[in-house]
């Protein structure tokens, strides 16, 4: 079972009690763009296995939106933080190089 750590009121939650936001760190497009931006932001999603990055909401705890890092072969997570973080933080992508060596980075 999947559990992580919500950054805000630092619960242990497992999957049971987290929504699945999908994928983080998103350019959104909206009202002005191109009908193939709109196309590419609502449908075309990264599927990768191994290191994603990913939006939860704690539901049924704080009700916060959070980031997690976690590899989607083996459901090692590698750490959480908050929504408002614009890319993930540089000591959570220097701990997934360390166990991920072949990782390539943070796009």
């Amino acid at each position: 079972m999947l559990t992580l750590e919500c950054p805000y009121c630092a619960v242990m939650a497992d999957e049971t009690e987290l929504s699945p936001g999908y994928e983080a760190h998103l350019k959104r497009y909206g009202p002005g763009s191109s009908d193939e931006e709109f196309e590419a932001y609502m449908f075309a999603r990264k599927n990768p296995k191994g290191v994603h990055f990913e939006r939860w909401r704690h539901a049924y705890g704080c009700g916060k939106w959070f980031l997690a890092a976690r590899d989607t072969a083996t459901l090692e997570v590698f750490g959480t933080y908050t929504a408002q973080s614009a890319a993930p933080p540089q000591a959570l992508q220097d701990k997934i190089k360390a166990k991920r060596p072949d990782w390539k980075g943070y796009k």
